[in-house]
């Protein structure tokens, strides 16, 4: 998932609605792109629940 902004600054409130946004999607990971302040700035997001599903299930032996 990739959410893009043009914002002066990322808030706490940009990130949760990224998080929202993973869980209703059942999505694992996301970037948060701001192009809105005075340099590029992102933020990686994680559903922790479903990204160590995700890393559990590349350990597993495939048969």
């Amino acid at each position: 998932m990739v959410k893009l902004k043009a914002i002066i600054k990322l808030e706490d409130v940009h990130l949760a609605q990224a998080k929202n946004y993973l869980e209703t999607y059942h999505m694992s990971v996301g970037l948060l792109i701001n192009f809105g302040a005075e340099r590029l700035d992102f933020k990686r997001v994680i559903n922790k629940e479903l990204y160590s599903q995700l890393k559990i299930s590349e350990k597993s032996p495939n048969p």
